[in-house]
C-alpha cells in the first residue's frame, strides 16, 4: 500500500519456543510454574496412534482446575540421519529378532535427538476436553438458514475467548515467535508458527496468518471486500515463508478450517509433504478456491451449503442434534470393524 500503512516487517523467531505470561490473563503461567513430575494423570482422552500422539488429561498437583498434556513423537529431522545423529555410536540397538537377511530391532538414540513434542494446556475448560476427546464424528451440512439460526447464535455464545488471539496482534505475546507482521488494520496480518508446530522441523511446517480485523469471524463472512486482504495473505505468506525456510509456494498447503478452531479469521500454511491435522475435504477449504468462489460470485459463502464434522460431545453437535439435524450412535448400534 502506499500510504505506508500496510508495509511489512519481518521479525526473526527463535529457535524454540516458551510458555510465557499472558499479561491480559490471570490464568496464565510463567515458564516455571508447571512441571510435568506435578502432573497427575486421571484420564486418557486419546491414544492415536497414526499420529504417535497421545493426550492426557489431569491436575498439576497443588494447582486448582484440569489440564491437558498432549505428547507426540517429533518428525525426523533428515539433518539428524548421519554418523552424528541416528547412526553414531551413542545409539544402541535392542534384538526383536532377525531371520535371514531381516532383522527388526528399536534403537535408542541419544536423547538430544529424541525428545518429545509436549503441549500443555491450563487451565483447560470443556471446550478443549471435548475437541481433544476420541469422539464419534458426524458430517453436518449447513444450510445459510442452520447458520444464521443454530450455529451463529451457538459460536456467539460459547466460542473459546480470543484474548490470546488480541494479545499477539497487540504486541504484548509471542512476539518473538511472528516471521511476518503486516501491520495495515484493513488488510493486515501476523504470521506465526501454529502451536502444533515446534518453529524448527522443516519437514513438519506449519504456520498460522491472523488477520488484524476483529469483526471476520470464519469462512461464512468473506465476500468481495474481502480479496485483496486474502490475497496479501497468501502472496506475503509464500514469499515470508521462501525467505525463512526456503520452501516454495507450490510446496505449500494454505487453507481455511469451517468449522474453525477459534472465529476470529486467520490461514493455515502447511508444507505439502506433512500430513497435518485437518487437511481433509469435510474440513479444509484452500484459499486459492475461496478465493475464486468469490470471484465468480461475491456473496458465495453467505449463500452455500457448507459441510462440516463434529464429534458427538461437542456443544455445536449437540444444538444440530437437539434440532433434529442429526443423530448420534447407540452404543449397541456401534460395529467393530
Amino acid at each position: 500500500m502506499s500510504d505506508g500503512k500496510c508495509q511489512s516487517e519481518l521479525i526473526e523467531p527463535p529457535c524454540a519456543k516458551k510458555i510465557k505470561k499472558d499479561e491480559q490473563n490471570d490464568n496464565s503461567v510463567t515458564e516455571t510454574d508447571l512441571k510435568l513430575k506435578d502432573f497427575i494423570p486421571s484420564k486418557i482422552l486419546n491414544n492415536n496412534t497414526n499420529r504417535k500422539s497421545v493426550c492426557v488429561l489431569g491436575n498439576f498437583r497443588n494447582k486448582s482446575g484440569v489440564a491437558l498434556i498432549i505428547l507426540e513423537k517429533n518428525a525426523f529431522k533428515e539433518d539428524h540421519l548421519d554418523s552424528k545423529g541416528y547412526f553414531s555410536e551413542d545409539c544402541e540397538l535392542a534384538t526383536f529378532f532377525q531371520n535371514d537377511i531381516y532383522g527388526n530391532f528399536e534403537c535408542f538414540p541419544k536423547p538430544e535427538i529424541n525428545g518429545v513434542k509436549t503441549t500443555i494446556i491450563y487451565p483447560a475448560s470443556d471446550k478443549h476436553i471435548a475437541k481433544f476427546s476420541r469422539q464419534q464424528v458426524h458430517i453436518i451440512l449447513e444450510t445459510p438458514e442452520c447458520y444464521n439460526k443454530l450455529t451463529l447464535p451457538h459460536i456467539e455464545k460459547e466460542q473459546f475467548r480470543l484474548q490470546w488471539v488480541y494479545n499477539i496482534l497487540e504486541g504484548k505475546s509471542e512476539q518473538d515467535r511472528i516471521i511476518h507482521n503486516n501491520k495495515c488494520e484493513k488488510e493486515g496480518f501476523v504470521l506465526v508458527p501454529d502451536l502444533k508446530w515446534d518453529g524448527i522441523t522443516k519437514e513438519t511446517l506449519y504456520l498460522l496468518a491472523i488477520v488484524r480485523q476483529r469483526n471476520i469471524k470464519s469462512l461464512r463472512d468473506l465476500n468481495e471486500n474481502h480479496l485483496p486482504l486474502l490475497k496479501r495473505i497468501r502472496d506475503e505468506g509464500k514469499k515470508a515463508i521462501f525467505d525463512k525456510y526456503k520452501v516454495i509456494g507450490s510446496q505449500l498447503r494454505i487453507y481455511l478450517h469451517y468449522q474453525p478452531s477459534f472465529y476470529h479469521l486467520h490461514i493455515h500454511f502447511t508444507y505439502l509433504r506433512h500430513e497435518a491435522p485437518g487437511i481433509y475435504a469435510e474440513k479444509s477449504h484452500l484459499l486459492d478456491t475461496v478465493i475464486d468462489n468469490i470471484e465468480i460470485m461475491g456473496d458465495y459463502y453467505q449463500k452455500a451449503t457448507l459441510p462440516f464434522c463434529k464429534g458427538e460431545i461437542d456443544s455445536l453437535f449437540n444444538v444440530y442434534e437437539t434440532n433434529g439435524y442429526v443423530t448420534k450412535i447407540q452404543t449397541d448400534e456401534l460395529i467393530d470393524k
